[in-house]
């Protein structure tokens, strides 16, 4: 099985919505419901050394993902690519995975009268085909990086070998995505 990843680069990422812009269009999201978030994080630091960063943010695919944990149908699920998935099929709408994860990524679709819970699926329907996630294909920047953290020749290995990588706040679930960043303003605990 695949460990597919996300690494995002904060140093070539310009905060330019371009993630959330395509994960809207390619994922057909309602007006006002992200699977991916710009953050803007900072300023930080004493005025004249000031920095401030964008901090693009969705599903973090936690190896122990508490969103499959509290599931009492089973909706939530990790397929065979190492992606935390939603089966709508299943899904009742009770809300107990937007609860349980820690980062709010998670969102009750209400508006083609569904009643179930969304999130980031990574583009599983492209990764299917062999292709990257939107946000990864139409990053300008180029920040982001996907592939098999398990192949060292992946686009993500190299990145993570070569420059420091963080993840968001830890709580026992072990999210899957990093940060990437050579300037340490890194704040991702709070």
């Amino acid at each position: 099985m695949a460990h597919n990843c996300i690494v995002v680069n904060l140093d070539r990422c310009t905060g330019c919505y371009s993630c959330e812009i395509t994960c809207k269009m390619e994922n057909d999201i309602a007006l006002g419901e992200h699977w991916n978030k710009m953050l803007q994080r900072g300023p930080f630091g004493d005025y004249p050394n000031m920095t401030r960063y964008p901090l693009p943010t969705m599903c973090q695919q936690c190896a122990d993902a508490p969103c499959v944990h509290v599931c009492p149908t089973g909706a939530s699920y990790r397929d065979g690519n190492n992606v935390v998935l939603i089966d709508r099929e299943k899904c009742i709408g009770c809300k107990y995975c937007m609860m349980a994860c820690p980062y709010g990524v998670r969102t009750y679709d209400t508006s083609k009268d569904k009643g179930v819970i969304e999130k980031c699926t990574m583009c599983a329907h492209l990764i299917d085909k062999g292709e990257k996630p939107a946000c990864v294909k139409h990053c300008p920047g180029q920040a982001r990086k996907f592939g098999d953290l398990d192949d060292p020749q992946s686009d993500v290995s190299k990145l993570r070998a070569a420059k420091k990588t963080y993840k968001l706040k830890d709580v026992g679930n072990h999210p899957g995505v990093d940060y990437a960043m050579d300037k340490c303003a890194w704040k991702g605990d709070e």
